[in-house]
């Protein structure tokens, strides 16, 4: 268990040092020494930290965001409020955390959107929305469970390629977005056969969405 903790807490250390390094050199090696050795360590920590290379990067700084996107709704009063805000509530927590790497967020949807890490990709958004649905209290184990979490994908993906895009002061415009996204679902929380997409589906639309993402910005 202890190990554990501090293979995370290595990484995690790691991770953010590396993060500004990310916005000039991409997800790549010499980001990951330039980060090891910002925080102290050894150019090999790095790479004892992400052993299997820069996959394996990007998806810690996914979960990373996750834990901060848990950490922060624990924080706040949402059981008085509706599910839908919730749900906002937590996508908005989920984009304001990595707020300040934003361009380490868009490459990593551009590495993610390369062809051979499309499975992985997929992974990351099933786990980022299935942390958002708890995190807004969400515990239900019937078939509502994946509906809901496919909706989320799709409402999530099209979010963070505004949120990328985005130039208003405080992210306003995104956030106006969110809600029109939110309210364009009818329900949450109950089945909608004609809305229904499995898990795949939702992972390869954020690829796509990806793929437009770095057209837009150029790079």
């Amino acid at each position: 268990m202890g190990g554990a903790v501090e293979t995370v807490d290595l990484r995690d250390r790691v991770l953010l040092a590396m993060l500004p390094h990310v916005s000039f050199d991409g997800w790549s090696e010499r980001s990951l020494k330039a980060g090891a050795r910002d925080a102290g360590l050894a150019p090999e920590d790095g790479l004892r930290a992400f052993p299997t290379g820069m996959l394996e990067a990007v998806e810690h700084f996914c979960d990373f965001g996750d834990r901060r996107m848990a950490e922060e709704m624990a924080k706040r009063d949402v059981a008085g409020q509706r599910v839908r805000e919730r749900i906002a509530a937590a996508v908005r927590c989920r984009l304001e955390v990595v707020a300040d790497h934003r361009e380490a967020v868009r490459r990593a949807l551009a590495f993610m959107a390369l062809p051979q890490n499309a499975g992985t990709a997929s992974r990351c958004t099933y786990r980022t929305v299935n942390g958002m649905w708890y995190a807004a209290g969400d515990t239900s184990a019937d078939f509502n469970f994946y509906t809901k979490r496919a909706l989320l994908a799709g409402v999530y993906a099209a979010t963070v390629l505004y949120w990328l895009t985005d130039e208003s002061p405080e992210s306003a415009d995104t956030w106006a977005f969110l809600d029109r996204r939110i309210d364009g679902i009818t329900t949450f929380g109950k089945v909608q056969g004609r809305l229904t997409k499995t898990l795949a589906d939702a992972g390869g639309r954020l690829v796509s969405l990806s793929r437009r993402c770095v057209a837009l910005s150029g790079r």
